[in-house]
């Protein structure tokens, strides 16, 4: 009980004094993860409303295997990035391995499908409130898409949520492929991980704590969005 104590303390003190490691891997687990947010959404959100309005043979095939990819192990994708990045694998040449770039790309692969299918199922009811008007007035696929994604944004704001909620506690693909290096790759997750097994547990306490309060914004972030759809604005 007198080790957790000190360790609280300590850690507090670091986050009140703003301690130059833990600022560091903080903000560098912000920055991969805002990243490949960033990507994710890019492709995920204008994906998800092409299957809200598109109708083609392998639909129902498209849409279970993007559900089904959302369960997708972690480690599984850690792994497969690694063996494409890795110096035998078709990427290797490019020398990606081991840098947060190969970080951001396990974390897109990861939090995609979930992005994708959130904005789906929004812009699915959407586009049968829709359809018969968007037809009438001749809109192209384009257009229609945009539409949905303007009046969905709320719960495209809950999909990026739940996006950056998945993408910052992961630790299983980010340690296989950024090998949490000190200065370089290591974030929160894999800082906690290493300093809990080294006995520092000021640092990892610390990290902890930033960790479960990022989560908590993010928490509170998506139940304003959600609150402010049901009533109506904005």
């Amino acid at each position: 009980m007198g080790d957790l104590l000190a360790g609280l303390t300590e850690a507090f003190r670091m986050i009140v004094t703003l301690d130059a490691e833990l600022i560091e891997i903080t903000l560098r687990s912000l920055r991969v993860t805002l990243t490949a947010l960033a990507i994710s959404c890019l492709v995920g959100l204008p994906l998800g409303g092409w299957l809200a309005v598109r109708r083609f043979r392998l639909r129902r095939a498209v849409i279970a295997t993007m559900n089904a990819l959302i369960g997708l192990p972690p480690v599984v994708v850690g792994l497969v990035v690694y063996l494409f990045l890795s110096r035998s694998g078709p990427l290797g040449v490019l020398g990606l391995l081991f840098t947060p770039t190969a970080m951001i790309v396990a974390q897109i692969i990861i939090i995609t499908p979930l992005v994708a299918s959130i904005a789906y199922q929004a812009m699915r009811d959407l586009w049968s409130d829709y359809h018969d008007l968007l037809i009438s007035m001749n809109a192209t696929r384009g257009q229609r898409i945009v539409t949905l994604l303007i009046d969905a944004r709320r719960a495209l704001l809950t999909a990026a949520l739940a996006g950056f909620g998945r993408a910052i506690g992961e630790v299983g693909a980010i340690m296989i492929v950024g090998g949490n290096i000190d200065g370089a790759t290591r974030v929160l997750t894999t800082a906690i991980a290493l300093e809990t097994g080294r006995g520092d547990f000021a640092l990892a306490l610390g990290l902890g704590i930033i960790l479960i309060a990022l989560a908590l914004i993010v928490s509170w972030g998506s139940h304003w969005a959600m609150r402010t759809e049901r009533q109506g604005t904005w």
